[in-house]
């Protein structure tokens, strides 16, 4: 295999690869602002120039230096070479192009919300000047609403580019482009156009400085105090990879985390700002002191039990009230709630997909609870049971099923609905960003998300609940809900892959846990 040697480190490469994708791939940092590795490389902020020297065929191969420095972005990694990003030479250019654009850019740092995670802020403490050296007045640029959700500050803009190129080459919707030349050169709308596709959220990632904003976080959080938990996308059944991002107990806002097998570097509008159900106001999260002895009750005393587990449930929520239920009667009817869709599937043009599926969960639900009903099946047989047993935690209303008078309901549910009247026990449930677990995409990948908040109220996680019912019932100690030992569990009943899933990286942690000294 061939081999690069960068600032002092010989590492290996595959053919086609560029300096920087080598230095990124083995966690050397070379400073850039327009490269990014599903963008098309225009070598434009000139930063991530470098030293680099190669064997010379016609010399017998002895190393000899490039005529001047090279953007590490677009020059290919060839065997042999080293590579030098903070010699004198390298040091020198970084320090004048953080000159050239601080000498435009407003410095305004303490109000702006990219503020902790901005390019430009770091490589300014790295090679940034104490002082201006000159007396140029600065171009300022009037804040601009360019969307549904961003907001264009253009005086910050350092011209990269990445935005543009965003809606040119992943969404194809090209909402972006660059308006005059030189010095006046500016990002802008087309006249009459926002950017409002299903991935707008997107440009506001990329943007390495604080020009493009996220209108619904401005001004809510600084982002040092945010800690990040790893989940996935709760909305559809893409299983979009995301972060969580929230400070003592509440939710600020999500962000997509890299999985090339999945989503690669995005998530949707949809899944980025769909997460506000869990502070719904039509959320119910309080519980009579005695619901579950009650519901326990009502279970042990019943002739035939009718669950309705929903899509929107983890693999190890839907496999506890599986066994809960099936341990009281072993023909109880089980089904699978209703799987919402909204339409076909879209394509962008990377071959990104939005999902017409707005369940993230079905296939897991299945997998977990083995053959069971589908709901317009359920619907049917449940009518003949005295006892029903329904779980919700849809982010919006649903279509609930029709419960006979002389039913007995018990409902596990988040948001308030025409069933939560109806129940006869309701048991306040816990939403996805409060528990752990596993959901199945439609592409049958398992995959594992983490806690992030401690429940809301009385709500619990559904397994949690099924846990304690359990209990009550067989009059014994009831545990706290492990989603790994569920697992474990699963997996000894003969259900495949549940061991196998596997955390994935977070390759994009913007945020700490930084211990905080008071002044």
């Amino acid at each position: 295999m061939p081999t690069i040697t960068i600032d002092g480190k010989e590492l290996d490469f595959e053919q086609g690869q560029s300096i920087l994708d080598v230095a990124q791939n083995n966690g050397q940092d070379i400073p850039h602002y327009c490269y990014h590795p599903s963008l098309s490389v225009v070598a434009s902020c000139r930063i991530c120039l470098a030293e680099v020297w190669g064997p010379n065929p016609r010399n017998d191969n002895k190393l000899e230096p490039m005529p001047k420095l090279l953007p590490t972005c677009q020059t290919p990694a060839g065997d042999g070479q080293v590579v030098y990003t903070s010699s004198p030479k390298a040091t020198a250019n970084q320090k004048a192009v953080m000159e050239m654009l601080l000498n435009h850019h407003p410095i305004d740092c303490p109000t702006c919300d990219q503020a902790g995670e901005c390019s430009l802020q770091d490589y300014a403490y790295e090679y940034g000047r104490g002082e201006r050296r000159c007396d140029i007045d600065k171009i300022t640029q009037s804040k601009k609403d360019i969307g549904d959700n961003v907001m264009l500050y253009g005086d910050r803009c350092i011209m990269c580019t990445r935005c543009v190129r965003f809606t040119e080459e992943i969404t194809g919707t090209a909402e972006l482009y660059i308006d005059g030349r030189g010095a006046h050169e500016a990002i802008d709308v087309f006249p009459g156009h926002g950017i409002n596709n299903e991935l707008s959220g997107n440009v506001i990632d990329i943007c390495p400085v604080g020009a493009l904003l996220d209108k619904d976080f401005m001004f809510k959080q600084r982002v040092w105090f945010l800690k990040t938990t790893p989940s996935i996308d709760p909305i559809t059944s893409s299983g979009d990879n995301i972060n969580i991002e929230h400070n003592e107990n509440q939710i600020y806002r999500l962000k997509p985390r890299t999985n090339m097998e999945v989503n690669q570097y995005w998530i949707t509008d949809e899944v980025r700002y769909g997460w506000k159900f869990v502070y719904d106001e039509f959320r119910v999260v309080d519980m009579n002191e005695d619901a579950e002895t009650m519901a326990a009750d009502k279970m042990q005393h019943a002739t035939q039990i009718a669950l309705l587990v929903s899509p929107m449930l983890s693999c190890e929520d839907a496999w506890l009230l599986g066994e809960l239920i099936r341990g009281i009667d072993k023909n109880a009817v089980i089904g699978v709630g209703p799987v919402p869709n909204n339409g076909k599937n879209k394509t962008f043009k990377s071959g990104f997909t939005v999902r017409g599926e707005k369940a993230p969960n079905a296939r897991g639900v299945r997998r977990a609870l083995g053959n069971v009903l589908d709901y317009e099946q359920w619907k049917l047989q449940s009518r003949n049971t005295d006892t029903v047993v329904i779980t919700g935690n849809y982010p919006e209303s649903w279509d609930t099923p029709d419960i006979g008078d002389e039913q007995t309901l018990i409902l596990i549910d988040t948001i308030q609905n025409k069933l939560t009247e109806r129940a006869d026990v309701f048991l306040p449930a816990a939403t996805w960003a409060e528990k752990a677990g596993v959901f199945e995409n439609d592409n049958n990948v398992l995959q594992l998300f983490e806690q992030a908040i401690q429940p809301i109220g009385d709500a619990q996680a559904e397994g949690q609940i099924a846990m304690n019912l359990q209990a009550l019932i067989h009059d014994m100690e009831t545990t706290i809900f492990n989603a790994a030992t569920v697992r474990i569990r699963m997996a000894d009943s003969g259900i495949v892959g549940m061991l196998d899933v596997q955390l994935p990286i977070n390759t994009n942690k913007v945020a700490t846990d930084m211990p905080l000294s008071e002044i």
